[in-house]
């Protein structure tokens, strides 16, 4: 795994009215409302009215205590409810955030177990019936509890647009669903054939797809009236109600297209699918996804494909002994056998390859081969997938394959091969990290095209760097901002680039700090400033809080003030350190960790990074520690 790439992450709660409510609200502190429209549903996709700058001026809040009701209602200026944020069980914090369109309620956040983390999300009124439960609240919906057939077809569309493999996951039915249906045996066998063959091909389909494009937008919902299967058709134990041949009309640029949905099946509370969509794959290869239930024995043969994208019945039984193998690596930590299991994923990887239909399809999973075999080898628990990976770099170079899929694999068994390097008793860091290097360098000048070249220079940069070989490194960056401008690691290797050439410069630094306030270094001009990023999973940032607090007790009086940048992923364990420990500074923070706007506008590589600017704003020194600040201070603040 690369030096970026093993970065801690963690699960990304976002900014949101669950979130900052709790901070900014009590039942003894009545917010203005500006504080109550500030706060955001936490899902993307909400239609409510947000005032002007001029109407906010006028909106007004009104407090209840009635039971269950308790809490904040906000108004516009003609009486019209926009906001309510309520206190449902009395504990004198607010649990459900209520969101308005027209004056009619669109949408709620919900904290059922009231412990400060909205956990369910709710569309109401015009906007729909979704429901969806978050069950380690983190902001993402893991589960739907309610949702119509209607807006099943839309989340399908949106699932392709973004290529949101786990939006349509969630649109599956699960194990415990389908044995609430009470499916007779040869139904059930044959939709959970389906089911899996929509998991494996949903990434494959949305990579070729051009139907559905990021301006597409659904529109319609096409269905003939649902049916029924009575209770004891096929070994059935009750009513299965169904919609065969659902379809929906979606919108690109004026232009409309209608997308075959399939069979929607009824389960406890809403709708769910069983297949991929149809009338999406250029390749010809689909058409109309037929009904299931109703249609079942025309459209069944003894070797036929069972779903979209053409997954045959070898590589479905392929698929089911892959999603086994991966359920007992779950649960595995004997290293004798992660090394068995890991070879037996990589075999059934190499079958479903081999039965591939067509060229993209048999790369997609080689590349899957590539990457879960180069993760194992960097984990320490699969030592032969270096000749693994090395074989199918071979055979590939002997099918005369494209140079992207060969620079694809390459690249990825130059990683595992620098980890497994790095992992040895006698290893010889130096040596180890020239060779890294050597083998990058060789990787851009042979591949400088390809998906991975922008990634080896960025490594090859923070080799440098690291190095201490400032110009060198400044050129890579660079190179990967000529080169490679749309790629991920753009932004960061520019603000890398800024960060190395910042002494004498100003530098950006504005936003919202974690209790909800705006703060920008402008506002620091005629003090000296140090801007401290760090994060609570950094010990080395943490034993330097200490040192922070006396050089601040020390030379405030002389205009020496702090600014903390929080690079935590997880906003809520920065709030709790931070309720803990009490630092009287500021803390600028914004979701997305070493990959937030913050990290990425100065190319923030490692922590703790400390950067100190004059009266100015300009930076006085771009890389300072902590046992270097006291002798710095003396002698410009003196």
């Amino acid at each position: 795994m690369t030096a970026s790439k093993r970065r801690i992450r963690m699960a990304i709660l976002p900014i949101s009215s669950a979130c900052l409510a709790l901070a900014c609200f009590t039942h003894a502190a009545e917010p203005t409302a500006d504080q109550a429209l500030r706060l955001r549903p936490i899902q993307a996709d909400v239609d409510f009215d947000i005032p002007s700058a001029e109407e906010m001026k006028l909106c007004t809040v009104r407090s209840s205590s009635e039971p269950r009701q308790a809490g904040w209602y906000v108004y516009s200026p003609s009486g019209q409810l926009l906001r309510r944020f309520l206190d449902t069980n009395g504990d004198k914090r607010l649990d459900m955030w209520c969101y308005y369109k027209g004056g009619i309620e669109v949408y709620r956040d919900i904290d059922s177990d009231f412990n400060g983390k909205a956990d369910q999300y709710r569309w109401l009124g015009t906007a729909g019936t979704r429901w969806g439960l978050d069950d380690n609240e983190n902001g993402v919906i893991d589960r739907w509890k309610m949702i119509s057939a209607e807006e099943v077809t839309a989340e399908v569309v949106a699932a392709l647009r973004d290529r949101d493999r786990a939006r349509f996951i969630r649109l599956l039915p699960s194990t415990r669903e389908l044995d609430a249906l009470g499916l007779g045996d040869e139904h059930r066998e044959a939709l959970n054939e389906k089911i899996a063959s929509a998991r494996a091909g949903f990434d494959s389909l949305a990579n070729r797809q051009q139907t559905i494009t990021a301006d597409s937008r659904w529109l319609h919902f096409g269905a003939s009236l649902p049916g029924v299967l009575p209770a004891g058709t096929l070994g059935s134990k009750r009513d299965i109600v169904v919609y065969d041949n659902v379809s929906a009309i979606v919108d690109t640029g004026g232009s409309h297209s209608q997308i075959f949905i399939g069979t929607l099946v009824q389960v406890d509370g809403g709708w769910r699918v069983i297949d991929l969509p149809g009338s999406v794959d250029d390749s010809g290869s689909v058409d109309v996804a037929s009904g299931f239930f109703f249609h079942q024995t025309a459209s069944r043969q003894p070797t036929a494909v069972a779903a979209a994208g053409g997954i045959s019945e070898t590589m479905q039984r392929l698929i089911r002994d892959l999603e086994e193998i991966d359920k007992t690596i779950e649960g595995t930590s004997s290293p004798a056998e992660l090394a068995r299991l890991n070879e037996q994923r990589a075999g059934v990887l190499q079958g479903l390859a081999d039965q591939a239909s067509n060229q993209d399809e048999r790369e997609t999973w080689q590349r899957q081969y590539a990457d879960t075999v180069s993760a194992a080898t960097q984990s320490g628990s699969f030592p032969k997938g270096l000749q693994l990976l090395q074989n199918l770099l071979q055979k590939l170079k002997q099918d005369s394959a494209g140079s992207e899929m060969i620079a694809y694999v390459q690249y990825r068994l130059l990683s595992a091969r620098y980890a497994h390097s790095l992992q040895q008793p006698e290893a010889d860091f130096a040596k180890i990290q020239d060779q890294w290097q050597s083998d990058l360098l060789q990787f851009v000048k042979t591949y400088p095209k390809s998906e991975d070249a922008a990634e080896a220079m960025l490594q090859l940069a923070v080799g440098e760097e690291f190095a201490g070989k400032t110009d060198e490194a400044i050129q890579w960056y660079g190179r990967i901002v000529d080169d490679f401008s749309q790629a991920p690691q753009a932004k960061k290797a520019a603000g890398a680039k800024r960060r190395l050439q910042s002494v004498g410069q100003t530098i950006p630094l504005a936003g919202n700090t974690l209790d909800g306030k705006n703060l920008s270094l402008a506002n620091y001009r005629g003090r000296t400033v140090l801007i401290h990023y760090w994060a609570t999973w950094c010990e080395p940032c943490k034993q330097d809080l200490t040192t922070l607090q006396q050089m601040r007790t020390k030379y405030a009086k002389q205009g020496f003030e702090l600014i903390g940048v929080n690079l935590d992923s997880d906003r809520d364990a920065a709030m709790r350190f931070l309720q803990s420990q009490r630092l009287p500074w500021p803390q600028l923070y914004e979701p997305g960790g070493l990959d937030s706007r913050f990290a990425t506008e100065m190319g923030i590589l490692t922590l703790p990074t400390m950067i100190l600017v004059d009266a100015e704003n300009r930076v006085i020194n771009r890389s300072i520690h902590a046992a270097e600040l006291d002798d710095e201070l003396s002698r410009r603040l003196r």
